[in-house]
């Protein structure tokens, strides 16, 4: 029996696919939807490319879920934000990006939809808080928090090519 093994591919204009291989070789994946919907789905282990079980859960039905599987995921002293209406969510950029070396100021990001870009990830550095004189770069990860509007507002700015 080999370790799991995670996977992470984007979906541009729907969200991330996430698939775990478990040491035991069953195959699951989840597709993270940018509306906070979630696709979760189980491969029969004679076919890895047959789907034996389909479910589309809400974000509240995900919450619940990530409660029955981590039962102690959390802790008093970490902010919970759906319970104040908040996501928070990783936008890519890509390597045509519009944004590709524009500083941060330029995407008036908090203006325009009232998002906080929170950190950005690059390569294997992460800079948090940028400020507004942080020139992006195509390949960055952008770590955003708002309203689940704010964040798709966000999504549809930085995604100009």
């Amino acid at each position: 029996m080999g370790a799991p093994r995670l996977s992470r591919t984007p979906l541009p204009g729907i969200g991330v696919r996430y698939d775990l291989t478990t040491r035991e070789q069953g195959r699951l994946s989840v597709v993270a939807h940018r509306d906070g919907s979630r696709i979760l789905s189980a491969y029969r282990q004679e076919d890895p490319d047959a789907c034996a079980l389909s479910v589309r859960l809400s974000s509240g039905e995900t919450a619940a879920l990530i409660d029955a599987l981590m039962p102690t995921h959390h802790s008093p002293n970490l902010l919970s934000t759906t319970d104040l209406g908040l996501v928070a969510e990783r936008i890519e950029l890509g390597a045509t990006s519009y944004w590709n070396g524009r500083v941060l100021g330029e995407t008036r990001m908090r203006t325009e939809t009232g998002v906080s870009i929170v950190a950005v990830l690059r390569r294997a550095e992460a800079v948090p808080s940028p400020a507004p004189d942080f020139r992006l770069a195509g390949g960055d990860t952008l770590i955003v928090i708002g309203t689940r509007e704010g964040v798709d507002a966000a999504a549809a700015i930085l995604g100009r090519e």
